[in-house]
This record gives structure tokens, C-alpha cells and sequence, in this order.
């Protein structure tokens, strides 16, 4: 029976969840890896047909959203259906948290609609937090079935690093050889010594794309490190509650437009308060305007 006592914050059961969460990654992560070996599926190519701007949310599932975006008599199962009639792509946050199953995967494909649907999907923290790139190899491979099981939904991997990893040639080059070829991976830094000459040379290289970031005391320079951009709002004052304005997201428009890039991937993760919504459809309203996409 859950603990109804007022006097135990939500907080503490948040944690209580993640630790759980974390606790059953390894044995998730197992299980996907013996999968992945007894049914391998061929990754779809990267030259494939995708929509040229992919502008979306970090997530669907945000309680705040309830008569705000979504009617507020619907039931949570009709959510990504509704989330789905307005946009064309989601990046998935609670792979970080919790390991995807095969099961869930497919599920997230249930309701789609017929127009193109694409997924990015955050790596784990396993990967990223707790082991830190170091002898991830095999992991990386067993994540990366998530993305040949959404086959043509499947849009990029997103790897995050947490803000205590700061920038060494030696990490740079563990993360670089052990993202796989065929895939479109992206790495976010939380830390501004990643912001330099030797991390982008090494990315353009190996194809990797350098995720740009709007988020407190990180440098939100334009990088563009592949033939695709890709960019997180976070908010700029404060994480996650915060709301751009029209000419903040006119300047990001025409940095992105500057780029050139053949493709454009950008996420809102300023999800309180329906933000990450209104900011999204403003974007993109901006750069088709300036013609991007076409």
C-alpha cells in the first residue's frame, strides 16, 4: 500500500522511483542484449527518406498538460494520439531513466497516425551516468536494437552526459569510438569545456552530430558538426520553467536557418506549464516561413 502520509514528499517517492528504476537496468539491459543476438534486426539505411525538420517535445506525458493542451476529460491513453495530430516527432526522456522492453517499444508505435512519425530516443543513464562510457561497447549495441525495432520511426540516439563530466581527449575518444557507425547519434554536453575545436573536428569526422543547447550557463552556440542540426531548449534562466519568447525564437530560427543543415532536429524540454508546446509550433512556424524544410 503507497504511503498516504502527508507528511512524506513527492519528492522522496520520486527518488524512491528512480533508484527502482535504476536498480532493474542492468537486468533490462541484459535482457535486450540476449535478444538482440538471438533475433537480429537489419538497421534501416541513414540515407533513407526522413521529414527535413523535426520539431517536436521532450516527452508527452506531463500531468500540467491536462487542460492545457490536452481536453481535460480525456483519459492518459488518448494523450500521445492527441500529442501526434500535432506533431511529427517526439523525443523519448523516460529511456533514460528507465530501460526500454521490447514490449514498450512497439508500444509507443501503437497509435500512430498515417503521416510520417518519427522517434529520437534518449540513451540510458547506464550508459551515460553510472558507467560513464567506460567498457559501454556492448551496451551501446543492445540500446541501440531500441532503434532498429522502431525501424522507419526510428529518428536519432541521443546520448547526455551528466555536467560533472567535463572535457578530456581520452573521454572524447571513448565516446567517439563507441558510437556505431549507421546510426545517427548525437551527444549532449552539460559542461562548457566541451565547447571547443578538438570535440568538433572529432564529431565531423566520425559523423557524430553535436547537440546545441539552450539551458543556464551553457554556451548556446549553433554547432553544426554533420549534414543535420539538432537542438535542445531547456529555458534559459531556469531549466525546464521557462518560456522564449517571440525573439528568442526568431534568433534561434535564423541560426538555424544559417546552418545550411539538410535536416533539422529541435526539442523543447521547457515542459512546465505547456511551454515546450507553444515554443515548438512557434519554431517551426518561423523556418518554414524562412523556407527551411522545403
Amino acid at each position: 500500500m503507497a504511503d498516504t502520509r502527508p507528511d512524506v514528499p513527492v519528492v522522496s517517492k520520486r527518488a524512491a522511483r528512480r533508484a527502482k528504476q535504476r536498480e532493474a537496468n542492468p537486468m533490462r539491459a541484459e535482457k535486450m542484449h540476449r535478444l538482440r543476438l538471438e533475433k537480429p534486426l537489419p538497421p534501416l539505411p541513414l540515407s533513407r527518406e526522413l521529414p527535413r525538420l523535426n520539431i517536436g517535445c521532450s516527452g508527452w506525458f506531463y500531468w500540467d498538460w491536462k487542460g492545457l493542451f490536452y481536453p481535460t476529460q480525456m483519459p492518459t491513453s488518448q494523450w500521445f494520439p492527441y500529442y501526434a495530430e500535432s506533431f511529427d516527432t517526439v523525443e523519448i526522456n523516460a529511456s533514460f531513466y528507465s530501460w526500454p522492453t521490447q514490449a514498450g517499444v512497439k508500444a509507443w508505435m501503437k497509435d500512430l497516425p498515417d503521416t510520417p512519425f518519427v522517434f529520437t530516443v534518449k540513451a540510458n543513464e547506464l550508459i551515460t551516468h553510472v558507467k560513464r562510457f567506460e567498457d559501454t561497447e556492448t551496451l551501446v549495441k543492445d540500446f541501440g536494437y531500441v532503434a532498429d525495432i522502431l525501424g522507419e520511426h526510428m529518428g536519432c540516439l541521443l546520448f547526455q552526459l551528466p555536467p560533472s563530466a567535463r572535457y578530456s581527449s581520452g573521454l572524447l575518444r571513448t565516446i567517439v569510438a563507441q558510437m556505431e557507425p549507421g546510426r545517427r547519434n548525437v551527444v549532449e554536453f552539460r559542461h562548457a569545456s566541451w565547447w571547443n575545436e578538438d570535440v568538433y573536428a572529432a564529431f565531423r569526422d566520425a559523423g557524430i552530430i553535436f547537440c546545441a543547447c539552450s539551458g543556464p550557463k551553457l554556451p548556446d552556440d549553433m554547432i553544426k558538426t554533420a549534414d543535420e542540426v539538432y537542438v535542445r531548449f531547456h529555458g534559459v534562466d531556469a531549466w525546464y520553467k521557462y518560456r522564449y519568447s517571440e525573439d528568442q525564437m526568431r534568433d534561434w530560427a535564423r541560426r538555424i536557418a544559417d546552418s545550411g543543415a539538410k535536416r533539422v532536429w529541435a526539442y523543447f524540454n521547457n515542459d512546465y506549464d505547456g511551454n515546450a508546446i507553444d515554443n515548438a509550433h512557434q519554431l517551426r512556424a518561423m523556418l518554414e516561413q524562412m523556407g527551411v524544410g522545403r
